[in-house]
């Protein structure tokens, strides 16, 4: 390599070796072989436990399991979509280990972002670090949320190609916006996506203005078309999945109801006290700036130095217990039920976010701007009802999104994005000594301000009363004197916060200006800022994701360990079954996938359950309705026992088919739910109206000979076998989804309806017939096409413009 050449890679090789080396740094129990153990994987490890055994033993693929709320498709689960090449792209750029390697892409690809933004790479790499490092990213992996910080990795770049695209390199916007807008969408979290969107709005409508008063709003055409057309490849490349994943989201919980009670509550999308239950407090939204503003997270080790062990030692409390005690203490008091961390950005980002609200000039700053407060505000959910259920009323898909806190993550980006575009100005002496004094001050004074007003009156204005304190007083009998040692930690932990954030942003201050008048060098000064933004954010990110959540491979791989009642259950011949686990009570069991791993479950984990099944289980099955879970062949329920859980046999279950002698018709919805309470499902089958015409031959008899049963079973697919005299209805224990659900009787396809809310029923013709429903959705095989087509195109593009790249580049070092 040409020395010329080295010195031009030199920065980015050292940035990427930088890069890694802190990912794994942080997560350094990698290099032991150890995994981190997340709760949301393990969730998803028991869910998927059928497709993945199933895949496996047959080499197809279900596209449908039983294992969760009764039977639920598979493609929002796992299923391999092996049409879509930009898997193996992912699988390139995932360099090394998960978690460290998330965190390696979003410092790469927010590193990429500023270098196109002209940002030098040395200054890019500290941004790169004060992006990568937020509190937030941190906090999501340790919950499991794999894809969801996934999809934040490809956000920058993917921004990127946007921006160059609007410059008027239109080959370089289509090649980066196209990969990197197709990758971000292959990770499958549509609510980072649509933030994402959000921010393009923003910066795209500022673009727009600018090409209006410098009239050239021909070339942001041209510009809108070459992303139109990425967007387009890179929806494309993702097809299967997004359109399984439209198509069930209208008949889940982020689809409309049918009822109409609550209809206040109501959205076309998710209901309005679900969306908004984990809501930012207004005052809330500073632990941006100041990580234990409101406690931190909900459970904190406040150590032997606290008012809390001190009370206890006081209260004669021993010491183990007390210590013990100390390390679980309840310290957060914020709003939302309860939190793993704040969505701390870091005092220092904070600093130069304002500082470049001052310093930056142009539409795009007013942009940022504004989508940032926005955003902030949105994330305040029921505490900012007037803007909240106006977004939920109004705006196009912000309904079918939970945790409206998660909106801040705009903000995550926002802040050093603008901040650094700041910090470029002032690096490349594109601002005046007027311009960077006032810019100093009003930061300084406004988020510098901010922390000593908390540090001196925090104690003050706040009561720091929990919603945990009750709580703790009569399910621990926590006195009144430890109740306020506890909220007296909670104030310190506030003032030590503000103190920490307010040292942090006096120091980056005094380097900025340092640099300024030239009293320190360029490098050092990046070499200082980069270090105060690690140690800050570093520190911070230590309290919620430590080394101790590292558990062995093997922990991690099998989750689960079976109780006394799982390993009775699994002696159960019959052929298929359901169960419902109460032992760790009702809401647990539709929120938690352990009894999925072994076991057809009732429950499980997911935030997409079908609409119809989630309101079956608030209705009735929440409230004991016996005849339901009767219905949903129910045949063991797992209760907690004294030396711990048992399996109680249901011998009144329906089982997986049964003839019905009558059907009663319901006009609606309303009705056919309010039906289901005290009747026989032995007996009895509740239809909507809509379903008349499939019953309109069937004659009720009283001939009681006539037989069904399951025969073979597979997720997919299950064979029945059917012994009449006479027209029969069949009520089948299956969860209706008549999008993918087919059904013969030998061999010729019939019409199937839906019954008692929420399951299959047909009417079976006399005499002998085997009845084989089987789950084949067309648009899989179609959407593999589209995928494979879409994706190689997104890679030959990008492929060709690396080519070109490569080739100019060679060309001017040869001249």
């Amino acid at each position: 390599m040409k020395p010329e050449l080295l010195k031009k890679f030199f920065p980015h090789i050292i940035a990427v070796t930088l890069f890694l080396i802190a990912s794994y740094a942080y997560f350094s129990p990698l290099i032991e072989g150890k995994k981190l153990a997340q709760h949301d994987i393990a969730m998803f490890i028991g869910s998927a436990k059928e497709i993945k055994d199933y895949n496996a033993n047959t080499g197809d693929v279900t596209l449908w399991t039983n294992s969760m709320f009764g039977g639920m498709p598979a493609f929002m689960i796992s299923v391999p979509y092996k049409g879509n090449l930009l898997a193996y792209v992912n699988r390139i750029l995932e360099v090394g280990a998960r978690p460290a390697s998330f965190i390696f892409l979003t410092f790469l690809g927010f590193y990429l972002l500023l270098l196109v933004l002209g940002i030098n790479p040395w200054l890019s790499i500290v941004g790169a670090f004060a992006y990568g490092l937020s509190s937030y990213f941190f906090i999501i992996i340790g919950a499991g949320h794999n894809s969801k910080i996934h999809a934040i990795a490809y956000v920058a770049p993917m921004i990127a190609g946007m921006i160059q695209a609007f410059r008027g390199k239109y080959f370089a916007g289509f090649a980066l916006f196209g990969l990197f807008f197709g990758l971000n969408l292959f990770t499958g979290h549509p609510q980072i996506t649509y933030y994402a969107i959000l921010i393009m709005i923003a910066l795209g409508i500022s673009y727009l203005i600018t090409a209006y008063k410098e009239k050239l709003l021909l070339q942001f055409g041209k510009s809108f078309a070459v992303l139109a057309i990425a967007g387009i490849l890179a929806f494309g490349a993702n097809f299967s999945k997004l359109w399984f994943t439209y198509d069930y989201g209208k008949e889940s919980i982020r689809g409309p109801s049918e009822l109409t009670h609550d209809k206040e509550n109501r959205t076309s999308g998710l209901d309005k006290d679900y969306v908004t239950g984990w809501s930012y407090g207004v005052a809330e939204s500073f632990n941006l700036l100041i990580p234990n503003l409101m406690g931190g997270a909900s459970v904190t080790n406040l150590g032997e130095d606290s008012e809390t062990y001190k009370m206890l030692k006081t209260l004669g409390v021993p010491n183990g217990q007390a210590s013990s005690i100390a390390k679980q203490s309840y310290t957060y008091w914020g709003d939302q039920p309860g939190t793993s961390g704040p969505m701390y950005i870091g005092a220092i980002v904070v600093f130069l976010f304002v500082f470049g609200l001052f310093a930056v000039k142009g539409v795009n700053k007013w942009a940022i701007l504004i989508i940032t407060i926005l955003a902030i505000a949105l994330a305040m959910g029921h505490n900012f009802k007037a803007l909240t259920y106006f977004f939920l009323d109004y705006f196009p898909g912000y309904n079918k999104f939970r945790s409206v806190t998660m909106i801040n993550y705009i903000a995550e980006f926002t802040m050093p994005f603008l901040g650094f575009i700041a910090l470029k100005k002032l690096y490349d002496n594109e601002l005046d000594k007027t311009a960077v004094i006032k810019s100093l001050k009003w930061a300084l004074g406004i988020v510098g301000g901010i922390c000593l007003f908390f540090l001196l009156f925090g104690g003050g204005i706040f009561d720091f009363v929990s919603a945990s304190d009750q709580q703790l007083k009569q399910s621990l009998g926590f006195p009144d004197e430890l109740i306020n040692a506890l909220r007296s930690d909670r104030a310190s932990m506030l003032k030590a916060d503000a103190l920490r954030s307010l040292i942090y942003i006096l120091l980056a201050a005094g380097a900025l200006y340092a640099f300024f008048i030239k009293k320190i060098k360029p490098y050092y000064f990046i070499a200082v800022l980069g270090l105060l933004i690690v140690a800050d954010m570093w520190v911070v990110n230590k309290r919620y994701m430590t080394n101790d959540k590292f558990v062995s491979q093997e922990k991690v791989q099998k989750p689960f360990t079976p109780t006394s009642a799982d390993l009775q259950i699994l002696k159960d011949p019959t052929l298929d079954f359901r169960v419902l686990d109460l032992s760790s009570g009702l809401g647990s069991a539709f929120n938690d996938a352990t009894a999925s791993y072994y076991h057809k479950s009732l429950g499980g984990y997911h935030g997409a359950k079908m609409r119809r099944y989630q309101e079956l289980v608030d209705e009735h099955i929440a409230k004991g309705n016996m005849a339901v879970l009767n219905m949903l062949n129910t045949r063991y329920v797992i209760q907690q026992g004294e030396s711990g859980p048992i399996a109680q046999f249901n011998p009144q279950t329906m089982g997986n088919v049964w003839f019905v002698d009558t059907v009663q018709i319901v006009p609606n919805a309303d009705a056919e739910i309010a039906a289901l309470n005290n009747f026989n499902p032995a007996t009895k089958a509740i239809v909507d109206s809509r379903f008349k015409k499939c019953i309109e031959s069937f004659s009720p008899s009283n001939d009681t000979t006539g037989s069904i049963h399951l025969t073979e079973y597979f997720p997919n697919r299950l064979v029945y076998k059917s012994d009449t005299r006479t027209q029969k209805v069949a009520v089948f224990s299956e969860i209706y989804y008549q999008k993918g659900w087919i059904v013969t009787v030998d061999g010729k396809e019939q019409d199937h309806f839906r019954a008692n809310y929420v399951l299959r029923a047909m009417v079976v013709p006399a005499g002998k017939h085997e009845i084989v429903f089987t789950f084949k959705p067309k648009m899989f095989e179609v959407g593999k096409s589209i995928d494979l087509a879409s994706s190689l195109l997104i890679i030959l593009v990008f492929m060709g413009w690396l080519a070109f790249e490569v080739k100019k580049m060679l060309k001017e070092q040869s001249v």
